[in-house]
C-alpha cells in the first residue's frame, strides 16, 4: 500500500444519529408486527435510577422531545407515546453490518462509537464519479434501508465529524477547514459536556471564538487534548482513522450492472478474479497465502469466505479448486437473495515465493502435492481440524508431542528429529496414547512391584509378562505445580495383549498436595502398544 500525505487525504464521515430507532422500526417492518408510524417512537436507556430517552423518530421530535429527557416528562408531554428498551449491543451489530456494505466503496473503515463511521476514500472517489457523486450514492442507499443519515468530507476524521453532525452533505475543499467550521458551536466538537459547559461560560460559544484565542491558554485552562481535537477540526493537524480490517495485500474486484444469483456466473467471476490476483502478484514475485472472498449482495448483506493456503498459492487453477472445496462444505450455503452486485477477491496475507529445483529432486513434488492435500482438506474441514506434530523436550509423555495447524506447520513436521528407536528393542512408547489416562483396579506388591492382575473397562486380565518400571518425575516448574511420582510398567496379559499403564504415587513416600497426607497411588491405562 502507497502511503499517502496528510494533505492529499480524504475521509468521508458518516454519522447515523436515529440508529437505534431506526434498527427498531426495519426490524419490525421485516416481521408481522408494523411500527405504528402515527404515533411518536423513543428508545430508552437506564442511567442510574431514572429511564432517559436514548434516541427518538421525527415525530416524537416534533412533540419536541429531545435526548436524555426523563421517560417520565416524555409520557406526561405525549401520553400515546411508543416506548422501546436500548439494546447497545444489537445497536453495535447493526453498525458493524453497516462497515460491511462500507466496504464496497473503500477497505479502510473505521467505527466511530456510538453511530458513526470514518471512511478513507483518498484515490477512490473518481471511481464513483467524485466525491459529491460517492456521498450522494452512499447517503441515498442508506436512507432506501431506512436509516436517517448526514455525512461530510473533509481532509481529515475530526473535521468532517465536526461538519456532519451539524451540516449534511458538506465537502471541504482543501485549506478551507477553519472557514466552514468557525461558526459552528463549540458542542460540535464533542469534547465533552464539561468542557463545553466552561467554554460557554468563558464566553466562547463558537469554535472560531475559541480558534481566536491563544492555543496556550486554551490548553491551560481545558488541557492539550482538546487543544488537538481543535486544531484538527481548523485543518491544522491529520487525524488518521484506525481501519476495522488490515488494508489486503492485493484487491481485485468485479462490479455487475445487473445482479448476479447462478453458481455458474459465481463460480466463472471467482475464476477470473483469481486470474487477475495471480498476475498482479506475479508482477512481484509473490504468492497468496490467505484468501478472501468477499460476496455484496443488494439488499445490503455482505458475505465472506476465506481459505488459507501451506505455501503461497501462484496459479489460479489451484484458487479455483480451493474456493471450489470450502463453497461445497459451507454449512451456511451461499444465498445470493436477490443477488450479489460485487464480488471482491483479496490476498490479505502473501509472500516471496522461493524457487526451488523441481526437475531433479522428487522430494519437492511429494512435498508439493502433500501440501496441496492438506490444503483442500483444510478448506472443506477447517485448517485447525488438520494438524502434524511437532517433538517437545520434555519427559512427560502427554506432553511430549505438540499438535499444530499442518498448513502452517509441515515444513518443520518434515524435518522434525523424532527420538530414533532401537533396532530389536520392543518400542517404549505406545501406539496409542490416551487423550486422559483410565483409571484401573490393580493387585501388586507394595510398595513398587509390578501389578499381577487388572481390571479395565469392567475386563479382568492376568499379567504374565512386565516391564519396568521407568520412573518419571513430574515438572515442577511448571504453572499447574508440582505433581506426584509416575512408576510406568509395559504389561502383557495372557491374550498377548499389551498396555502401558503407570502408578501414580509412591507409597508413604509423597505428600498429597490438597490434603497433606501420604498419598494412596491410584493405578492408570495411559495406551496400548497393539
Amino acid at each position: 500500500m502507497t502511503s499517502v500525505s496528510a494533505s492529499r487525504r480524504r475521509i468521508l464521515s458518516l454519522w447515523l444519529p436515529r440508529l437505534p430507532i431506526d434498527r427498531i422500526k426495519r426490524k419490525l417492518s421485516s416481521t408481522s408486527a408494523t411500527p405504528d408510524d402515527g404515533k411518536p417512537n423513543v428508545v430508552v436507556i437506564k442511567e442510574g435510577n431514572a429511564w432517559l430517552i436514548h434516541s427518538l423518530d421525527d415525530v416524537a421530535a416534533r412533540y419536541g422531545l429531545s435526548h436524555a429527557l426523563p421517560l417520565a416528562n416524555a409520557r406526561a408531554i405525549c401520553p400515546d407515546l411508543v416506548v422501546h428498551e436500548a439494546d447497545t449491543a444489537a445497536d453495535a451489530k447493526t453498525l458493524e453490518d453497516i462497515a460491511d456494505w462500507c466496504d464496497r466503496f473503500t477497505p479502510l473503515v473505521a467505527l466511530d462509537p456510538p453511530h458513526g463511521l470514518a471512511l478513507d476514500i483518498t484515490g477512490c472517489a473518481h471511481l464513483f464519479g467524485g466525491e459529491a457523486m460517492l456521498m450522494k450514492l452512499l447517503c441515498d442507499a442508506l436512507t432506501a434501508r431506512g436509516f436517517t443519515v448526514s455525512a461530510a468530507i473533509a481532509s481529515n476524521a475530526i473535521c468532517a465529524r465536526t461538519l456532519n453532525h451539524h451540516v449534511h452533505g458538506r465537502i471541504v475543499p482543501e485549506g478551507e477547514e477553519a472557514a466552514l467550521v468557525s461558526p459552528l458551536p463549540v458542542a460540535a466538537l464533542g469534547a465533552g459536556e464539561a468542557i463545553t459547559l466552561g467554554l460557554r461560560r468563558a464566553g466562547l460559544k463558537t469554535i472560531g471564538d475559541v480558534a481566536s484565542r491563544g492555543r496556550h491558554e486554551i490548553s491551560a485552562r481545558f488541557g492539550s487534548a482538546f487543544t488537538r481535537i481543535l486544531a484538527q477540526a481548523l485543518g491544522e493537524g491529520d487525524a488518521p482513522i484506525s481501519p476495522r480490517k488490515a488494508p489486503p495485500d492485493y484487491i481485485v474486484e468485479k462490479r455487475f450492472a445487473e445482479p448476479v444469483a447462478t453458481d455458474t456466473v459465481i463460480a466463472a467471476s471467482l475464476s477470473s478474479l483469481a486470474a487477475m490476483l495471480v498476475a498482479a502478484m506475479a508482477q512481484q514475485g509473490k504468492g497468496a497465502r490467505r484468501l478472501e472472498a468477499y460476496f455484496f449482495r443488494t439488499d445490503g448483506v455482505v458475505r465472506m469466505i476465506a481459505v488459507d493456503t501451506g505455501r503461497p498459492v501462484t496459479e489460479t487453477r489451484v484458487i479455483d479448486r480451493l474456493f471450489r472445496e470450502r463453497l461445497d462444505a459451507l454449512s451456511d450455503p451461499l444465498d445470493p437473495g436477490f443477488g450479489f452486485d460485487l464480488i471482491r477477491l483479496c490476498a490479505s496475507r502473501s509472500e516471496i515465493v522461493v524457487q526451488e529445483q523441481r526437475d531433479l529432486d522428487a522430494h519437492v513434488h511429494d512435498n508439493d502435492e502433500l501440501a496441496a492435500l492438506i490444503d483442500r482438506i483444510a478448506a472443506r474441514i477447517g485448517g485447525k481440524r488438520v494438524v502434524v506434530h511437532l517433538p517437545e523436550d520434555t519427559h512427560i509423555p502427554e506432553r511430549a508431542a505438540l499438535p499444530v495447524p499442518a498448513q502452517q506447520h509441515l515444513a518443520a513436521a518434515l524435518h522434525a528429529d523424532w527420538p530414533a528407536r532401537v533396532e530389536s528393542e520392543p518400542p517404549l512408547r505406545p501406539l496409542r496414547l490416551f487423550d486422559r489416562p483410565e483409571e484401573i483396579q490393580v493387585v501388586a506388591q507394595v510398595p513398587d512391584g509390578p501389578p499381577a492382575r487388572f481390571v479395565w473397562r469392567r475386563a479382568a486380565h492376568a499379567v504374565v509378562r512386565a516391564e519396568g518400571p521407568e520412573r518419571i518425575a513430574m515438572e515442577w516448574w511448571r504453572p499447574e505445580g508440582q505433581g506426584l511420582t509416575r512408576d510406568y510398567f509395559r504389561i502383557e496379559d495372557e491374550h498377548g495383549l499389551r498396555f502401558w499403564l503407570y502408578r501414580d504415587g509412591l507409597y508413604d513416600r509423597e505428600i498429597d498436595p490438597k490434603t497433606g497426607e501420604p498419598v494412596q497411588p491410584a493405578w492408570y491405562m495411559h495406551g496400548l502398544f497393539a
